[in-house]
């Protein structure tokens, strides 16, 4: 493997296992079996599950072969990583469902002609009790809780349920199914990662390389992009949409997501943040991010026509010209929306203002705002607005 080809790789992720197994193997000219499970627990990717995606592509155009697998199995299960309960299992009509859009969102940064889409259900299935027992005596109760979650859960004497510890042994499975060199996963996905190695050495394979990356933050700069927080970016999402929510998040977080999500070489991005250095407004360097990420799920012309929306809604007057302009000086790196919007005076309290923001009418840079829970970091700049006439600027500091 080429120094730019290692340097690609490694780009933006957080652990890499096995490193020299895998260059060993590449040093025989072998072309690697490189796997990545989702489950259909809902039917829309957002931009959190593309940092996964986009490394599926850095192998892809290297020559790998490239498995997108779609967990219909192991979705029955529900996986326990960074739960504190029992995920609800999904039934197989739900999984279906959620299935049919995943084809048509990966293929906006995969190349379908090189890329295996699998369904985990297709081996799992002719498992039957027989193989399961045989895959559950090759790992002991011992190692499953030395998992964080389970431990800490067992250790509060909450409810961890059997079926939760066949997750990691049928996502071991899938590993030993397709024989893979390499797995992909976030970081909340390691101990599952790791177990495939051990797993695949149980069943005489060589041991899986793990990749891991890490998890997207959300609009709010702190909590993991989820759908279910309403701090994410969906891949589907109007041009307009989707150019507004990147215009909003922080300064900061902004070159966290080129990093992750942008397809700009690490030269490309040095040389962007020397453009803020030496006095460049980061507004035009998100506006950049903005238009790569939305000519990438949509196409140029919608990224072109969703920035000179935002132009004309934020820099020509529709808003307000007169938006009262405030600083805010706060202790810590963050604060609750609700205790912002108090400070700020655009409600009576805090209990106000969730109701507010429960009600769909608080939004930040023309984005409504879904969780009350959010926390808004330092150094965000951003217009808040509480129903139809406060509205205020407000630069964190």
């Amino acid at each position: 493997m080429s120094k730019d080809a290692l340097e690609l790789i490694k780009r933006g992720i957080d652990e890499f296992i096995g490193e020299q197994e895998l260059v060993a193997k590449l040093a025989k000219k072998k072309t690697l079996i490189v796997k990545a499970g989702f489950d259909p627990t809902a039917p829309d990717l957002h931009l959190g599950h593309t940092v996964l995606i986009n490394k599926l592509k850095h192998f892809q155009d290297l020559g790998h072969k490239v498995i997108f697998l779609i967990g219909d199995f192991t979705g029955m299960i529900g996986d326990p990583s960074g739960k504190n309960k029992t995920r609800p299992t999904l039934n197989s009509a739900d999984i279906k469902e959620n299935a049919k859009t995943y084809k048509k969102q990966i293929f906006k940064i995969l190349d379908p002609k090189k890329t295996e889409v699998l369904f985990n259900s297709t081996w799992c299935k002719k498992l039957g009790a027989e193989g399961i027992i045989k895959l559950a005596a090759n790992y002991n109760l011992a190692r499953m809780l030395e998992r964080e979650d389970f431990n800490t859960r067992y250790k509060n004497n909450q409810s961890i349920a059997i079926h939760e510890f066949l997750y990691p042994l049928i996502q071991a499975y899938d590993s030993i199914a397709l024989e893979a060199d390499i797995e992909l996963g976030g970081t909340d996905q390691k101990f599952n990662l790791l177990v495939g190695r051990e797993m695949q050495r149980a069943y005489g394979q060589d041991p899986q390389a793990v990749i891991t990356v890490p998890i997207l933050e959300g609009l709010d700069g702190v909590k993991k992009m989820s759908k279910s927080l309403g701090n994410y970016v969906g891949i589907d999402e109007p041009p307009t949409d989707m150019f507004g929510k990147i215009m909003s998040i922080s300064d900061e977080l902004m070159w966290r997501w080129f990093d992750l999500l942008s397809f700009r070489s690490n030269k490309e991005i040095v040389a962007l943040k020397k453009d803020q250095a030496a006095g460049k407004n980061p507004r035009d360097i998100k506006i950049l991010l903005a238009k790569e990420l939305i000519e990438r799920f949509h196409s140029e012309k919608d990224a072109q026509e969703a920035e000179a929306a935002f132009i004309n809604r934020f820099q020509k007057g529709i808003l307000p010209n007169d938006i009262e302009e405030l600083k805010m000086q706060i202790d810590g790196d963050e604060i609750a929306l609700p205790n912002l919007l108090k400070d700020a005076e655009m409600v009576s309290s805090t209990s106000e203002a969730m109701r507010m923001i429960k009600q769909g009418a608080v939004k930040i840079d023309d984005i409504k705002v879904e969780d009350p829970q959010i926390s808004i970091k330092k150094s965000t700049k951003a217009i808040f607005q509480v129903g139809k006439r406060k509205i205020k600027k407000i630069d964190i500091t």
